[in-house]
């Protein structure tokens, strides 16, 4: 690991000297590039530095124990080392993460759909709450969030949802959304006090919108419609929504928020990109098929990530086997007491297959 630590070093010091050149400021692009990659390993780079310290610290108070003859003294050094040794040990853990190297799309901003599962209306009304979630999740992390495509019911329901999540690291904060929600809570149009179970998908892919992904407009079916509200409402007289089916995937993507037909066909484009993107990426890795199982389903009760039970006042995250008792604070956006958990127990697993 020292010769990694050594090169990553070499290779900060150089970007370093370069970014000082005032020649580079005429490339804008490779100014930009070697930019990103100065202050990305800046922070490996600082961990770094700390470590050797630490290590050198170490060293020093190993070799004075040996040497020193006061009682007092000897307990002192003793004591540092067992600290210096757990901090050395943690930091060790997060530069093995660094160099293990994170995800990819964890800067990138985020495309979430929400469906209905089973459970009919009742199923709808919860895809609704699930909207309002990520709503309130997305304000406290200082994430944007924009309406895509959104089928409403009359009651106040989702039968689906498509949203873009945009600000800093929005896909590394809601990745593990991914999957199929359950709730079990009594519904308002339950006249007997029933607890009834349903289910809403949600998945999250990173919107790859610079990607190079060639379409062929043979293989896009366009439809156009009016936007609709709840209900089936029009609340746009022309026909401004826009439908693009992907013929040879059968991926369909939709967008009607704007006004504009050729702006909610240029953005429903956007999200097809992304969508193939992670089509093809996941297709070339041969798990296509099951990876796409795992992250969303069939909607069946028994896929499920994540149990929302209303009696209990009690969200369990079955992944990590996570319970919480707080229903009110999570759904009005308070998700990183199961985020953070989940978060670690990715690392730890990234960790334990590195050595």
């Amino acid at each position: 690991m020292k010769n990694k630590l050594i090169e990553i070093k070499n290779r900060y010091d150089v970007l370093s000297k370069e970014l000082m050149d005032p020649d580079i400021y005429q490339d804008r692009k490779k100014y930009a590039k070697l930019a990103k990659e100065h202050a990305d390993l800046q922070e490996i780079v600082s961990q770094i530095d700390k470590y050797e310290k630490v290590e050198s610290d170490l060293i020093f108070a190993e070799k004075s124990l040996k040497t020193e003859t006061d009682p007092e003294m000897k307990g002192f050094f003793e004591q540092e080392i067992s600290n210096l040794k757990l901090e050395l040990d943690q930091l060790e853990k997060e530069i093995k993460l660094f160099l293990i190297g994170k995800d990819e799309d964890d800067e990138k901003n985020v495309i979430l759909e929400i469906r209905g599962g089973a459970g009919g209306e009742e199923a709808a009304l919860f895809a609704a709450d699930l909207k309002r979630m990520y709503e309130f999740f997305a304000d406290k992390q200082r994430l944007s969030v924009e309406i895509l495509d959104i089928n409403e019911t009359e009651l106040g329901g989702i039968k689906e949802c498509t949203m873009l999540i945009s600000g800093k690291d929005a896909y590394s904060l809601l990745k593990y959304e991914s999957g199929v929600h359950r709730v079990q809570r009594v519904p308002d149009t339950e006249s007997q006090g029933r607890v009834h179970t349903s289910t809403v998908t949600v998945a999250v892919l990173p919107e790859n919108k610079d990607v190079e992904i060639d379409i062929n407009e043979k293989d896009i079916q366009v439809d156009t419609y009016r936007s609709s509200g709840a209900g089936g409402q029009h609340v746009n007289k022309t026909e401004s929504a826009v439908r693009l089916t992907h013929i040879p995937t059968g991926i369909v993507v939709a967008c009607q928020q704007e006004r504009s037909q050729i702006k909610n066909k240029e953005k429903a484009f956007e999200i097809l990109k992304s969508k193939l993107y992670d089509f093809y990426k996941s297709k070339s890795d041969a798990d296509y098929a099951e990876k796409r199982k795992m992250q969303v389903g069939t909607g069946d009760r028994s896929e499920k990530i994540r149990t929302y039970n209303y009696p209990q006042n009690r969200i369990t995250d079955h992944r990590i086997n996570l319970s919480i008792y707080s229903m009110s604070d999570f759904l009005n956006g308070d998700l990183m007491p199961i985020i953070g958990p989940l978060k670690v127990a990715e690392q730890t697993m990234k960790l334990t297959g590195a050595q």
